[in-house]
């Protein structure tokens, strides 16, 4: 049974610099093939559809996903692939090198079917913690300001909070208040002055 994973893909830009997207592929234990779904409007998107290759990693870098998911330079240091034209992220902890099988964009959301072609291990995971989660959980929210309810946002940003002071460290902290004061001023720009979302 596919599970939706958490991760970050690489994708190359025109200029031949990296694009670093958060992403939930739909992977199975072998992680021999995989499905994005990325939407239309994404850069990698665009990316995959003029190349066709990149990179999905796995990383409890939660700092790093975070301020990829709200647009920030995520600070990614990066290699050459071995395999495909694509970038490593050097701080992950396992990477696969992907070709792009099948790409169905009749929806906004489009679906990609990829296959591995080179894989490697770069760390070990930390482990898990409810404060990385946390700040994960925030991350997603914070993408969809646009579709769910502010107040529903604003509500869940306070039940993450705990976990993050609890069990986070730095890294956690920091993108916690950065996802916060993100969301804060995308609230703002929808005319809700009213609503906190945690520090900043």
């Amino acid at each position: 049974m596919a599970l939706i994973l958490e991760a970050l893909v690489t994708t190359l830009n025109p200029d031949g610099s990296a694009n670093v997207a958060p992403m939930g592929p739909r992977v199975d234990a072998e992680m021999a093939r995989f499905v994005l779904r990325p939407f239309k409007t994404s850069t990698t998107y665009r990316n995959l559809i003029r190349h066709g290759e990149g990179v999905l990693h796995v990383t409890d870098d939660v700092l790093m996903l975070a301020r990829a998911a709200i647009g920030m330079d995520p600070r990614a240091a990066t290699r050459a692939a071995e395999v495909v034209h694509g970038r490593v992220i050097l701080t992950s902890c396992r990477y696969y090198e992907f070709r792009v099988d099948e790409i169905d964009d009749r929806e906004d959301r489009v679906t990609i079917v990829a296959s591995t072609v080179a894989s490697g291990r770069l760390r070990d995971y930390f482990g898990l913690n409810r404060g990385k989660h946390a700040v994960v959980e925030a991350a997603i929210l914070a993408t969809r300001t646009r579709i769910l309810p502010l107040d529903e946002i604003a509500a869940d940003f306070h039940r993450l909070l705990a976990p993050v002071e609890k069990t986070g460290g730095p890294d956690e902290i920091e993108a916690f208040a950065m996802l916060c004061r993100f969301v804060k001023t995308e609230a703002q720009a929808q005319g809700r002055n009213d609503l906190e979302f945690g520090p900043s």
